[in-house]
This record gives structure tokens, sequence and C-alpha cells, in this order.
């Protein structure tokens, strides 16, 4: 799959095409990831449509389309680091509104440092390790397979077609759930399981057809294990509490508090863990990645022949960069704290953690993909850290502590979603044999480009939905602001924490095992410790994607059947996504929140019979032998 060494890659048209691209697909991510709590890679969707545009020039390359799938997935990953931290400022009073300014200069900072940190974890991880990046290794199979069948053909019509015919209709889904109010965006039910103890149970599933793509995209063993995570909350977890303390109000009410309030922070301590387990992990690659850069500019600077394939940026002028941004960064929190040496100190710490944390997602988004990327958990282990660092510093007085921590999380969230995500692009070229340096300029691009427009995303589903809201919830975030509020106030609940530690101790355990054994089926601890912390409504459709795309393939689902169902996937998200921005619009602009016309009587069981035909649907293209 290699390409010819003068095959042109970086051209005007792929910059141009890559700099949209990477807009677009940061604001439907932005918004998937305030929805759902989670989100998913673009490359796939990028490639695509990269294809489908640059067919009608007459030249054309295959390393084009990478350049711009890697510009636009950089974008993309970008909006997974802003939406899971930044709107925590609003949350916490800090900021009323989002500073169009402030996010853009956070995110540009926090994405170009990640941009240069996996500059030596590509030579460690891709190289050296060797670790799988199955999204990087698809897209560069679907990348290869229009640049076959471009003679005489327009290589990409008929994915393009899937994506637009399954994104017009999870816009449509979309519009009339929440535009029009046609139907609940959830069914939820819980009851009381022993009367004589009032234990309850809750149980339900969002509505969302992207959510089943994301199911879908991240496969069955992702898909068990949150939900796994779901029911450890909801199975067991609140019964358990129910019965020893009680319950106020109606069953499904309650389950609902006593998860927001106690339960999920087991999906903290998991996720903290779990994070730590990832650097112990990467301890030796991570090494032997720096050496290896190392030597790679003493060849360079002895005259000796670098292969195409090993032109990164020259580690000095990583070094160099970095040292430059530091300045950005330490100003960013001298402007909250307005203290020189905690200011410097706290850029001290986004360094050494973003370094860190980068490295884990890079490694993690090589195992079990970057849909999957342990963002979330080492987030919430650095504001943590930095939590209890400034509490040391400044007491529990200080009105700017939680705000500070999360400020430092923000950059470093950044730095880790880049990470994960351009690892995944990076691995696409070296089986294409792209230049690396000139991908993470691309990446640059991408990252630069995206952080103009999330700002304004963020404002207009702020404006329309309040985001925090049971409309637009921003799951990530409120955690964000939990754990570093929660530090402060003292209201942290540190039992349920420790007892998530503990949790996450056990799955280790089993996925030592489950490694030594040689079992394919894997115990991610991030994946389970996610579904702790994700409502129960958003983890079941998850599941029932991932289902699909197993039993897909067992009842003997082709290649391309397999294919037409990512393709299927990322239109349904793209779809949603998109017309959920487009929603907010109206309403960001006349300041109405009720400005869409809704039906006064809801019908939820159109709503669930549309979400049992596109089950239905994805199943019967997966499931297809042609």
């Amino acid at each position: 799959m290699k390409t010819n060494n003068n095959t042109p890659e970086i051209t005007l048209k792929a910059i141009l095409l890559g700099i949209v691209l990477s807009m677009v697909l940061a604001g439907a991510n932005a918004y998937l990831g305030l929805f759902a709590g989670m989100t998913v890679s673009a490359s796939i969707p990028a490639a695509v449509i990269s294809m489908g545009v640059l067919s009608l020039f007459k030249k054309s390359n295959i390393l084009e389309n990478n350049i711009v799938q890697t510009a636009a997935s950089a974008g993309e990953s970008l909006a997974a680091g802003v939406i899971f931290t930044i709107p925590a400022l609003v949350l916490l009073g800090y900021w009323e509104s989002f500073n169009y300014l402030e996010v853009a200069k956070i995110a540009a900072i926090g994405g170009v440092i990640g941009v240069l940190f996996t500059v030596p974890l590509r030579r460690a991880l891709i190289i050296n390790a060797k670790l799988k990046y199955p999204e990087g290794v698809a897209t560069a199979e679907v990348l290869q397979a229009g640049e076959n069948a471009r003679q005489g053909t327009k290589a990409t019509d008929g994915g393009l077609k899937l994506i637009g015919i399954t994104g017009l209709f999870g816009a449509l889904i979309k519009l009339f759930q929440s535009g029009f109010g046609l139907w609940s965006s959830d069914i939820a039910a819980a009851n009381v399981i022993s009367a004589k103890k009032g234990a309850i149970f809750g149980i339900g599933s969002d509505l969302s057809p992207a959510l089943i793509s994301v199911g879908y995209i991240v496969g069955r063993n992702i898909g068990i294990l949150v939900v796994g995570g779901g029911l450890i909350s909801w199975a067991i977890a609140i019964p358990i509490y129910s019965a020893i303390y009680g319950f106020e109000g109606e069953p499904l009410s309650a389950a609902w508090e006593i998860w927001d309030s106690k339960i999920r922070y087991l999906g903290v301590g998991a996720m903290v863990v779990g994070g730590i387990w990832s650097l112990v992990k990467l301890f030796k690659p991570l090494i032997e990645g720096i050496k290896a850069s190392l030597n790679a500019l003493k060849n360079r600077d002895s005259g000796s022949d670098i292969a195409k394939e090993e032109n990164d940026i020259p580690i000095n002028y990583v070094g160099i960069a970095l040292l430059v941004l530091i300045i950005p960064v330490f100003m960013l929190y001298l402007d909250i704290v307005s203290s020189v040496g905690i200011a410097a100190l706290l850029s001290i710490v986004m360094m050494v953690f973003g370094f860190l944390f980068s490295a884990v997602a890079a490694y993690m988004a090589g195992v079990v993909g970057s849909s999957n990327n342990p963002v979330s958990g080492v987030t919430i282990a650095t504001i943590l850290f930095a939590s209890l660092l400034l509490l040391a510093l400044l007491g529990t007085g200080s009105g700017v502590g939680a705000a500070s921590a999360v400020m430092v999380g923000a950059v470093v969230c950044c730095a880790a979603a880049i990470g994960g995500d351009n690892l995944q692009d990076l691995k696409a070229g070296n089986i294409l044999g792209a230049t690396p340096y000139k991908q993470q300029i691309m990446q640059i691009i991408g990252t630069v480009s995206s952080a103009v427009v999330l700002g304004l995303v963020l404002d207009i589903l702020h404006t329309a939905y309040t985001i925090g809201s049971p409309t637009l919830s921003a799951p990530q975030a409120t955690l964000m602001k939990s754990v570093s509020d929660g530090v402060f106030t003292g209201n942290l609940p540190w039992n349920f924490v420790f007892i998530g530690g503990i949790i996450a101790i056990v799955l280790i355990l089993i996925d030592l095992r489950q490694e030594k054994i040689g079992s394919d089926f894997r115990v991610p601890v991030l994946a389970v410790a996610v579904g702790i912390y994700l409502p129960i409504t958003l983890t079941v459709p998850i599941f029932i994607g991932g289902m699909i795309n197993h039993l897909g393939k067992k009842a003997g689902g082709s290649a391309k059947s397999e294919k037409n169902g990512l393709l299927m996937s990322s239109g349904f998200i793209t779809g949603e996504a998109l017309c959920g921005i487009g929603i907010a619009v109206p309403v960001f602009l006349t300041g109405v929140k009720d400005w869409w016309p809704t039906f006064y009587e809801k019908s939820d069981m159109i709503g669930v019979f549309v979400f049992i035909s596109i089950i239905f649907w994805l199943y019967k293209t997966v499931s297809n032998k042609d």
C-alpha cells in the first residue's frame, strides 16, 4: 500500500478542504459530546468525503485524501477536549457565558501542544510497539479501496450516497424529536424491587440513532463493558444504596437523584485508577520512543539519509515550540490566580500531565481505538491533582481554586484528545507511505481551524439548550465541575471515589488474566469506568450498536457490508449532530427558547418505532452476505 515518493501530499485544495471539514466535524462532535458524554473518530467519514470532493478534480491522489482526513480528524478530536472541560467554567459560575477568544486560545494552545507531544509517541507506539490502531488501519483501507477503484469510476459515490441518506435520516429524526418535540429523547422506568427494604432498580434507553452508531463503531467488546459499567451503577449500586438509606418520592426520580449525587462517583474513582494504570503500562514504550527520536535527530545532523516514512518534525524543533507555548499557558493561569509563583507551578504541572496523559490516550487508542480514548479518566486525574494542590496553596476560602483546576485540566484534556486521534492518522499514513511531518503540519492546521469555531458552537448550543440542562447535560463537564468544586467545598463523596478505585483494581486483575490466557475479550478498565459514570439510558443503545456489529459478522456479513455499516453509522452521527446545531441556530439568533413549534401531544411510541427501525436497518445492512 506504499505510494511513490514523488506523490504530492500537501496541496492548496487539500489544505482548504481539510480546514472546512475540521470546522464542520468539530462542531458536530462538540454537540455529540455534550449530549452523550462520548465522541467518536471522524477519520473514516472525513476520508470518504475527501475522496468524493477530490475526485471532482483531474489531479488528486490518495496522500492528498490522507492529508485532508488528518486535518479533519484533528479538529474533531479537539472538540472532545474542549467540551469535556470548558463548559465546567460556566457551570461553576466563573464565566457567565462562553468567552469566544478565551475558548479559542485555550483550545489552540492545548491542541498544538498535543500535536507536538505525539511526535516522539509515533515512533514509540506505531514503529516500536506496533500497536493496532484499528481506526487508523480502517481509514487506510478505505482510502486504498477508493484509490483502487478510481480508474474510470467515481470511487466513493456509493459511500457518499450512503452517508448522505443516513445523515438525512439522522437529521430528520433529531428535528422531529428535539425541534418539534414529537417524542421524548429517551424512555426510562424504575421500580421498587424490594418493598420491605425499599430497594429500587432503574433501566431505560435513549432513542438516538447516533448512540447506536457509536456502539457499532466501538464494537461488541466495548459495548458490553460500557453497559456492564452502567449495570454496576443501576442494577447493583443504586439498589444497595436505596435499600440501606431508603429513598424519597417516585422511584424513577429517586434513582436519578441517588445516581447523580452518589453513585456516579464510583466512575470517578475507577477512571482515576484506570488512568494511573495506563501510565504504568506506558512507561517502557515511552522511553523507547524518546530515545528513537533523539537517534533520528543525530542521523539528520550527520547527513545520513532518512526514510520518508521516518521523517517527523525534528525533536529539537518540538522542544523549542513547547518552550515557547509554555508562555501563553503561564499567562492563562496568571490571569486566574494572580500569583506568578502559583501560575508558574500550574504551568509545569500542565506540561508534565499533558505529556504523560497524551501518551496514555495515544496508547489506549492503539489498543481499543480513539473512540474509546480515555480523555475523561486522565482529565479527572489532572483536575483532582490540581485541585488538591491548589487547596494546599490557596485554602478553602479561595473563589478561583476550582476554576484554576478546571483550566489546568482543559489544556491537558485538549492535548490528550489530540494525542489519541492523531496517532490513528499517523498509523494510516504509515501504512500508505505518507510523510509524518507533513501530517503533523496538517494536524496543527486542523487544530487551529477548529479552535476558531468551537467558541461560537458552544455559545450557540448554550443559548438554545443551556449546557448542563437535561436537554444537553454535558455529563463530562458536569463531572469536572463536581470534582473540582467538591475538593474545595468538602462535598466530594470520597467513600464512593475510593470504592470506585477498588472496582477498577478488580477489573485490572481480570484484564491481566484475560491477557495471560490470550483471550480476545479484554476488559480495559476505562471502558467500564465510563459506563459506571454515564446514565444507563446512554449505555444501553451503545450496547445495542455493539451487538449489531457482532451479530452481523456472526450472520456471515461480508467485508463490504461491515464497511457499509461503518458508513451508515458515520452518517447517523453526523446528521444528528449537525441537525442538533441547526436546531439551535434560530434559538441563538432570536433568543427565544421555544422558537420551534411543538406538538401538543407527544407520542413516544413513534420514537420507539423509529428507534427499532434504525436497529433493524443497520442489522440488515451489516449482515448482508453480498
